[in-house]
């Protein structure tokens, strides 16, 4: 229950544009793996299958190489 709880806060933060990149990418990573990604609204599926055609995270959901590089170059 407790972690439902907390994706639903991350859901709600990420609308709200205060998730930085990790996170943003941590959250996105948790939906494609649960599936949830494709039951939510439209522009979730959207932003998951970019994210997937970008390398920044697998198929499976889970955050590639690509990805982690992506993130460490907006960090410096």
């Amino acid at each position: 229950m407790g972690r439902m709880k907390d994706l639903a806060i991350d859901i709600m933060s990420f609308e709200e544009g205060e998730l930085d990149q990790r996170a943003t990418l941590d959250l996105f990573a948790t939906l494609i793996r649960s599936g949830m990604a494709w039951t939510l609204q439209g522009s979730y599926g959207r932003t998951a299958n970019w994210l997937i055609a970008e390398g920044w995270i697998s198929q499976r959901g889970e955050v590639t190489d690509a990805g982690e590089l992506m993130l460490e170059a907006v960090a410096a």
